[in-house]
């Protein structure tokens, strides 16, 4: 079994890196314990003769036995005495989602796919609908945004606030054969926890107080079109168990009903948080996890991708209704631009361009519009990173992702550029690292051979 994730890394031509599904003790005496699971599959226990030896005294000598399969990971109980246990349910034989966890005596296991990783060559286009970008990074995230349209395959976009993650996911749309459909977007962290169930999957007439008939939910409402999902990190624990049934099987109960109701929809998602990191921690569910990220994509931030500077600054000049001064942009007026952080990524260089047009005096030329940049290199005693001046996550964001590229330049400079040895010195799994050197722009054609022979 193995689930193919797309990524965007800095190189430019096609590799595929595969690696074994994997057993995952999350819980219990054996906290920690990590293997690849063979083709052949494991019996689990506390008999030294199992494949994998536990010694939690409540799991019994030969418990359970996995075995990943193309569907999933077929489980069977072998008669234990304390059952094999998913989602509160004892099982005898079943065949499990990649991600699930499972509860044998005290211990909780986590069963995480094969990925093949694929690089796709850049697109030959500098645009993905609403979207620019001429460099390496953005042309790479619109080859795979090209391909994926083609697909009803769920999409999971990840990226700091800002970068364009819903233009993206409408491009999607767009570019598909759903785009005559709907297309519905979905805010998880916009509605209230006691509400959300409702927005998501509509309810009934009499479901709870103060539901006076039944009502549509989003998913009904993109019926045969896209529905985008955005900030999925945000998205209730509770609630993923029944996201994750209407992406398997295309059916959601809604509240206060009692038959499912059908429907066909293409799922888009997206967040700016570290959900595989979520899932390590056990935030987040694997299993749903791995059914969004069929597709997964890394947006660069902006900072990564300065050399897109001009030609965005000048398409927000046009919209902000001075395209005399588009033909203009360069010199210092560019070189400060592009020296900038950009925290909020594009949406605020959009909104630094606007604020310009709207300041800017009859005969300023480009050189001369109020470019209003916020300072990000006050002295440590000014508290410059914890000003609140920009929105909460705009903050935390900008001072994660400023630790994590410092730490792991240390890192892999620490190893040796062996990024197996760096995963060791830092505590991580492999597959946790490799995420966050792509999200820090630091994944190499060095770091890429690295994993592949691993």
């Amino acid at each position: 079994m193995s689930l193919l994730v797309t990524r965007v890394t800095n190189a430019t031509i096609a590799r595929v890196a595969a690696r074994t599904a994997q057993l995952r003790v999350v819980d219990g005496p054996d906290r920690g314990m990590e293997l690849d699971l063979p083709a052949a599959g494991v019996v689990i226990g506390t008999d030294k003769a199992c494949d994998v030896e536990l010694t939690d005294s409540f799991v019994s000598r030969r418990h359970c036995s996995i075995i990943p399969t193309a569907q999933g990971f077929a489980i069977s109980d072998l008669g234990s005495r304390n059952g094999t246990v998913i989602d509160g349910v004892a099982v005898g034989k079943v065949v499990a989602p990649p991600g699930v966890a499972i509860r044998i005596g005290k211990t909780l296991l986590q069963l995480m796919p094969a990925d093949e990783v694929v690089d796709i060559p850049p697109s030959a286009s500098d645009k993905f609908g609403a979207l620019y970008g001429s460099s390496i990074a953005m042309r790479q995230v619109f080859a795979i945004l090209e391909r994926a349209a083609k697909s009803s395959a769920p999409v999971l976009i990840l990226g700091e606030s800002g970068t364009g993650k819903e233009l993206m996911a409408r491009g999607v749309h767009d570019a598909s054969p759903r785009k005559d459909g709907p297309f519905v977007v979905f805010d998880c962290g916009a509605s209230t926890e006691t509400l959300i169930e409702s927005d998501l999957f509509g309810h009934v007439k009499g479901a709870f107080t103060g539901s006076a008939g039944d009502r549509q939910g989003a998913f009904a409402a993109a019926h045969g079109g896209t529905l985008f999902l955005d900030e999925i990190g945000d998205l209730p624990v509770s609630l993923q168990p029944k996201l994750l049934r209407m992406l398997e099987a295309g059916e959601v109960v809604p509240v206060g009903a009692r038959k499912p109701e059908k429907y066909d929809v293409r799922i888009v998602a997206a967040t700016h948080r570290d959900v595989f990191g979520e899932v390590s921690r056990g935030g987040f569910r694997g299993d749903l996890y791995y059914r969004l990220a069929v597709v997964e994509i890394h947006v660069p931030p902006l900072r990564q991708r300065t050399g897109d500077l001009a030609r965005l600054v000048a398409a927000f000049l046009e919209r902000a209704g001075a395209p005399q001064l588009a033909s203009q942009v360069g010199g210092a007026a560019l070189e400060r631009l592009e020296r900038y952080h950009w925290p909020g990524n594009v949406r605020e260089l959009r909104n630094v361009v606007t604020r310009a047009v709207a300041l800017a005096g009859p005969d300023d030329d480009f050189q001369s519009i109020p470019i209003v940049l916020r300072p990000t290199s006050a002295a440590p005693d000014e508290g410059s990173a914890f000003r609140a001046d920009r929105p909460f996550h705009a903050a935390k964001d900008e001072l994660v992702a400023r630790f994590e590229k410092e730490y792991l330049q240390d890192l892999v400079q620490r190893a040796g550029g062996n990024l197996s040895q760096a995963a060791r010195i830092a505590g991580l799994e492999r597959k946790f690292l490799y995420k966050l050197l792509e999200r820090a722009g630091l994944r190499t054609k060095g770091t890429a051979d690295d994993e592949a022979s691993d």
